[in-house]
């Protein structure tokens, strides 16, 4: 569903290996990153609308530069991604589990447990989950890297496979077991 910022937005797309994904960003930062979808309208549909004007991106946002950046993380280089997110997005919860999120190092993964302490509400790992399932940057905020308390794959906005298939593309070994053990669990952990 779209969400309508109050702002203007300026929208572009690119082809992955994994499929088309679109960013969005205002002269605050970026306000959205797509998981890869099927067809290009399908990733235009999952960005925010503007209300005015195409902005100019903020100072550190070189927008075909992060698109080639996506590209070639879909085709397994690593990147980094250090370009500026809209910091007005979310509560001082989220941005601080966003933050922590992502400083995840690719090629490792977190549990829900593990951010809720290092933003320091150590009861928080629902939280953390529902933080996770907001999070309008993926792959720019790692949430694929998070994963149950027994290292079981749980929620993901992209699906379970896609999920897998991101950490085994950054070389986390990730077991059949994991992704349908993920499916059991009630809690995020």
């Amino acid at each position: 569903m779209k969400r309508n910022t109050g702002r203007a937005v300026g929208i572009a797309t690119c082809q992955t290996a994994f499929g088309w994904v679109g960013v969005a960003w205002s002269e605050l930062g970026l306000e959205a990153i797509t998981l890869p979808s099927a067809t290009e309208p399908e990733a235009l549909g999952r960005l925010p609308e503007s209300s005015g004007p195409l902005p100019e991106p903020p100072k550190g946002l070189d927008v075909p530069a992060l698109l080639d950046k996506l590209r070639r993380y879909f085709e397994g280089e690593p990147v980094t991604f250090d370009e500026p997110l809209n910091p007005a997005v979310g509560t001082d919860f989220q941005r601080r589990v966003w933050l922590l999120t992502r400083e995840i190092p690719r090629g490792e993964t977190r549990t829900y447990g593990q951010l809720a302490r290092m933003a320091g509400s150590a009861d928080a790992a629902r939280a953390v989950g529902q933080t996770m399932a907001r999070n309008p940057w993926p792959i720019l905020v790692p949430c694929h890297r998070v994963v149950g308390s027994d290292g079981s794959l749980t929620g993901f906005g992209g699906g379970m496979a896609m999920k897998r298939r991101m950490l085994r593309l950054e070389g986390v070994p990730v077991a059949e077991q994991q992704l349908l053990s993920g499916f059991k669990l009630d809690a995020p952990g």
